[in-house]
C-alpha cells in the first residue's frame, strides 16, 4: 500500500501500475468534502514520491464514482469575502493540477455517477473510461454556480467550444454513450471490463502506442480557435445561454463569459480567472437561494424517511375512485411507476375519460421516445376501470378522487371503507375539505388521511400527506412511501382549511383582489410578478387554476380565517365568476383563449373583462413594482409563517420546498421563508407595519415580530 488515508488509498498493483481509489469511510457515496480534497492531496504527494509507480488509474470503492463537491460546506463558506472564496478554488486546483502533473499516465474508470467536483476529477486524467452505466455532468448551475475545480478551463480545452457551453450552461447529466459522443470520455466498456480496461489503456501509453502527453497538452494550453473564430464560437452559444437562462438565473451566462475570458491562457492563468468568476457567483443572492434549496429539498427527504421508518406497508395494489382528468391522472402515475391500480367510476363514460387521460399521456411519452410501445402496453395493462368494488378486498391503498362536495366525499368514503380489508389505507384527495370533517364518515379514522395531489399529475411534483387528528403514523408512513413510489414529493401537513399550499396561496390571490379594487391593471400585476420569477401572474394562475374553483377555495378560506381572509368587498375573480368566465375550462376568464397553429390554447387579451370590473374596481391607475411586488408577497410570506407558527407543517425547509414544489414560487428566490430571510426579518416586519392599513394578511405575524426582536432568521 503506497497510501491508506479516510477517504482515498493507493495501492502498486502489477507491472508499476497504482491504483488510486476514493472510498470515503463511513458514506454511502464519494464526495470532495475539504476531508476528501485534503486527502486526495496526500495521495497524490505519496505516488510523486514512489519511483515505483509508472502509471496510475483512478477508481471508486461506491457504487458510484464521485457525486460533487459537499454541498452542506457550501452555506458556511459563501458568507466569506470573494478573494477568500476564489483562494479555497486556487487550493483545490492546487491538488488537481499536481495530479493532472504527475510525470506517468492517467486514466479514469468512472463506474457510476460523477458529477460537477468528481466529472471535474476525471477531467484532470489524461483519459478516461465510462462503464455503459456511468452518468456525467456538471450541474453546478443548478444551484446558481459554475465548475469551480477546472471544468470551466479543461472542458472546452478538450471537446470545444460549443460542446462546453451546453454541458456547462444547461447542467445535464449524460449517458456514457453522449460523453463518448461529445468527446468527455475516451472508451465506453462493460462494468465487468471497466478496471481492465483502464489498466489497457494506461500499458498503451507506457509502450508508446499513444502518446498520453500530447492529449494533456491541450488542456495546459490555449484554445486552438483563432481569435475570430473563437469569438463567433462565445457570441453563439451566449446568445443562446442568454435566452434560455433569462435575467433570474445569472450563473450560465457568467460560466459562458468566464471561458471567453481565459480562452488565450494557458491552464494556471485560465484557473484564477475561474476561481475569481467562480467567487463572483457564489456570492449572488440566486446561489444562496439555489444551494439553499438544494439543502432544504435533502431536509424534506430526510423528513419523509423518518415517517417512512414509522411503519410503512408495501403498496403492491392501488386504488383511484373517481375516473375523470385527476382519477386517469393519478391512475396513470401509479401504473407508470410501477403500482398496479384499479379505477372506479360509477359511469362507463367516466371510465373512459379516465382511460383517454392515461392513455394520451403515454402516446405523449411514447412521441417523444420516452417509453416503448411494450412500456406503454404493460402500464395501460396495469390500469383496471371498473363499475364495481370487486377486487376491492385485495387493495393497500384507495385515493378518492370524486367531485368536492363533503357530502359526496362523505358517502363515497363510508362505502368504499366497507369493502376493503384490515389495515388498507383509505385517503382523500381533496385540496379543501377539512380532513377530520371527512374522518366522520369511516369507523378507522387512524386508516384514513388525506393524499392531495395538484393538477397536472403527471407534471406537478408535490403531494401534500395530511394528518388528521386521528391518522395514525403507520397511515401517513405508509402514504409518503407511495407518493414516493409515484415519483412524487410528499410533504407532511396537519389539516386546516387549504392545508398548506391552499391556504397560502389564497392570501396571495387576496393580495391581487385588494390590489385590483385600489385600481391596478391586472395586465401590469401579471407582467410585474413574472419579471419577479412566477411562471404566470396571478390572473393567468388563475385562470388556470379554475376561477370557479378559485372562488369555491376562497369562500372555505374566508370561513376558515374569517379574521383576515374576510374581505368585505366583490373582488375582481368574483365578477368573472358570476359572468360565467371560468378560465381555460371554458376559454375565457380575466383572458380569453383561442388556439393557436399548433393546436394549443393561447391566451389572448379580452377587453370585455375590463367593461365587466368596470364599477367594481377602483379607477385605473399606476402602481411602481417594488409596490406591486410587495402587495402580493406579504401575504403569502406571512401565512407560510403562520403556517409554522400553528405547527400545520413541521419545518421551515418543508413549507418553502412544498411552495416550490406546488404552485411554482420562483426557485431562485427559494421560497416565501428564505425569501423573507433575504430581505431580513425585522426589515420585512417593518414593510408588513407599512401595508398593514390594508387588512388582516398584511399583519406581520407575532413569530415574526419576535424572531425580528431576536435577529433570528429561518435559515442562519
Amino acid at each position: 500500500m503506497i497510501y491508506s488515508g479516510p477517504s482515498v488509498s493507493v495501492e502498486l498493483l502489477d507491472d508499476g501500475i497504482a491504483e488510486l481509489k476514493f472510498d470515503l469511510q463511513g458514506e454511502s457515496v464519494n464526495k470532495f468534502d475539504r476531508g476528501t480534497l485534503e486527502d486526495f492531496g496526500k495521495a497524490v504527494d505519496a505516488i510523486k514520491a514512489n519511483q515505483d509507480v509508472k502509471g496510475v488509474i483512478v477508481t471508486s470503492g461506491k457504487s458510484v464514482f464521485i457525486v460533487g463537491a459537499d454541498i452542506t460546506e457550501f452555506t458556511d463558506m459563501f458568507k466569506l469575502p470573494e478573494e477568500e472564496i476564489a483562494q479555497w478554488c486556487l487550493s483545490a486546483n492546487k491538488v488537481f493540477n499536481a495530479f493532472e502533473d504527475l510525470p506517468v499516465p492517467t486514466v479514469c474508470a468512472v463506474n457510476g455517477i460523477a458529477l460537477g467536483g468528481g466529472l471535474e476529477m476525471a477531467l484532470s486524467c489524461d483519459f478516461r473510461v465510462l462503464s455503459t452505466k456511468a452518468q456525467v455532468g456538471l450541474p453546478e448551475v443548478k444551484l446558481g454556480l459554475f465548475p469551480g475545480f477546472g471544468g470551466t478551463v479543461r472542458l472546452p480545452r478538450l471537446i470545444g467550444v460549443d460542446n462546453a457551453a451546453e454541458w456547462i450552461a444547461a447542467g445535464g447529466q449524460h449517458k456514457a454513450e453522449r460523453a463518448l459522443k461529445d468527446g468527455v470520455a475516451d472508451a465506453v466498456v462493460a462494468p465487468e471490463q471497466l478496471k481492465d480496461a483502464a489498466i489497457a489503456l494506461v500499458k498503451e501509453c507506457l509502450e508508446g502506442k499513444i502518446d498520453h502527453l500530447a492529449k494533456r497538452q491541450e488542456k495546459l494550453e490555449p484554445l486552438k480557435l483563432p481569435p475570430l473564430e473563437n469569438m463567433m464560437a462565445f457570441q453563439t452559444s451566449g446568445a443562446m445561454v442568454a435566452q434560455q437562462a433569462g435575467r433570474n438565473y445569472p450563473a450560465p451566462m457568467a460560466a459562458i463569459n468566464t471561458m471567453q475570458q481565459h480562452a488565450g491562457m494557458n491552464r494556471d492563468q485560465a484557473l484564477e480567472v475561474e476561481a475569481k468568476g467562480f467567487a463572483k457567483v457564489a456570492k449572488t443572492p440566486q446561489a444562496t437561494a439555489l444551494v439553499g434549496l438544494f439543502l432544504a429539498d435533502q431536509a424534506v427527504k430526510r423528513a419523509n424517511g423518518a415517517h417512512i421508518k414509522k411503519g410503512a406497508a408495501e403498496v403492491k395494489q392501488a386504488a383511484v375512485l373517481g375516473a375523470g382528468i385527476m382519477g386517469g391522472g393519478i391512475a396513470y402515475q401509479s401504473a407508470s411507476k410501477g403500482t398496479p391500480i384499479i379505477m372506479k367510476d360509477i359511469a362507463d363514460s367516466a371510465l373512459e375519460l379516465g382511460m383517454k387521460e392515461a392513455s394520451g399521456l403515454l402516446e405523449r411519452q411514447l412521441k417523444r421516445k420516452r417509453i416503448d410501445g411494450a412500456k406503454m402496453a404493460k402500464t395501460l395493462s396495469s390500469i383496471r376501470p371498473t363499475l364495481n368494488y370487486g377486487d376491492f378486498g385485495n387493495v393497500d391503498v384507495v385515493v378518492e378522487a370524486v367531485v368536492e362536495n363533503e357530502k359526496v366525499k362523505k358517502a363515497v368514503l363510508a362505502e368504499t371503507e366497507a369493502e376493503l380489508k384490515d389495515g388498507a389505507v383509505l385517503a382523500s384527495n381533496t385540496s379543501t375539505i377539512s380532513i377530520n370533517r371527512l374522518a366522520e364518515a369511516v369507523k378507522k379514522p387512524e386508516n384514513f388521511a388525506g393524499m392531495h395531489f395538484f393538477n397536472p399529475v403527471h407534471m406537478m411534483p408535490l403531494v401534500e400527506i395530511i394528518r388528521g387528528e386521528k391518522t395514525s403514523d403507520e397511515t401517513v408512513a405508509t402514504l409518503v412511501k407511495y407518493a414516493q413510489d409515484m415519483g412524487k414529493n410528499p410533504v407532511v401537513v396537519n389539516d386546516c382549511p387549504g392545508f398548506l399550499v391552499n391556504r397560502v396561496l389564497f392570501p396571495y390571490f387576496g393580495g391581487f383582489g385588494i390590489l385590483l379594487r385600489d385600481g391596478a391593471d391586472f395586465q401590469a400585476v401579471d407582467k410585474v410578478m413574472e419579471k419577479f420569477g412566477w411562471p404566470m401572474g396571478p390572473a393567468y394562475l388563475l385562470d388556470v387554476v379554475g376561477i370557479d374553483t378559485g372562488v369555491h377555495a376562497a369562500a372555505v378560506m374566508a370561513e376558515g380565517f374569517p379574521e383576515r381572509m374576510q374581505y368585505g368587498f366583490k373582488d375582481a375573480t368574483t365578477v368573472m365568476y358570476e359572468n360565467e368566465r371560468y378560465g381555460q375550462k371554458n376559454d375565457k376568464g380575466f383572458y380569453k383563449y383561442e388556439l393557436d397553429k399548433r393546436g394549443r390554447k393561447q391566451k389572448v387579451v379580452d377587453e370585455t373583462t375590463y367593461e365587466l370590473l368596470a364599477g367594481h374596481v377602483g379607477e385605473r391607475k399606476e402602481f411602481d413594482e417594488e409596490e406591486i411586488i410587495a402587495r402580493l408577497m406579504i401575504p403569502m410570506c406571512t401565512e407560510t409563517v403562520r403556517c409554522l407558527e400553528d405547527n400545520i407543517v413541521g419545518s421551515a425547509a418543508e413549507a418553502d420546498m412544498a411552495m416550490i414544489y406546488g404552485i411554482g414560487f420562483p426557485p431562485f428566490r427559494g421560497g416565501p421563508l428564505r425569501y423573507i430571510d433575504s430581505i431580513g426579518v425585522k426589515a420585512f416586519v417593518e414593510l408588513c407595519d407599512k401595508y398593514a392599513h390594508l387588512g388582516g394578511i398584511y399583519e406581520a405575524p407575532q413569530m415574526l415580530r419576535d424572531m425580528a426582536a431576536k435577529d433570528e432568521s429561518f435559515f442562519g
